[in-house]
């Protein structure tokens, strides 16, 4: 019987090149959770109007379904040996998701602007996972169960604008 001997690489069936290709990537869809998340909890401290309830109870549904996917997103590059960045600094620096306002965010305004977000988030993490597809099917499958929460997220949200 031969020993296994763990690879520095972390993981063996996959390049080095590939893996910190994928791992960019990666860090990206991280800055896009990570940001949507602190976006979400402005909205939700925030909110005002007739539809306080719903949206501040929707809201924290949400903000907790980015922060599990940006959890296994930053999990998913560790175990392929890349140190993902969830630092202040760097979420503020590499974002290129629509800001809201400072101050009270009126629910009917806020329905507008989280369908915007949400729909820029979608675009960069389908934008994301294109080069993964055919190079890691495992990291393109959560990127696909990010992706497919978000799209429902959005057409919740969407809706309630119509």
């Amino acid at each position: 019987m031969s020993e296994h001997v763990l690879s520095v690489d972390h993981h063996p069936t996959l390049r080095h090149a590939d893996r910190e290709a994928i791992g960019a990537e990666l860090q990206s869809v991280l800055v896009v959770l990570t940001d949507l998340a602190l976006l979400g909890k402005h909205a939700h401290w925030n909110v005002q109007g007739p539809h306080f309830r719903s949206l501040h109870l929707q809201l924290d549904e949400m903000i907790d379904a980015w922060r599990e996917a940006g959890d296994a997103v930053a999990e998913r590059a560790v175990a392929l040996g890349y140190a993902p960045d969830g630092r202040a600094e760097t979420i503020s620096s590499r974002s290129t998701l629509p800001a809201l306002e400072a101050g009270p965010q009126r629910d009917a305004e806020l329905v507008r602007r989280l369908t915007a977000i949400l729909t820029d988030a979608v675009g960069v993490i389908r934008e994301r996972n294109a080069p993964i597809e055919d190079l890691d099917p495992v990291t393109s499958d959560v990127l696909h169960g990010v992706i497919a929460k978000l799209e429902e997220q959005l057409w919740m949200i969407r809706v309630q604008g119509a």
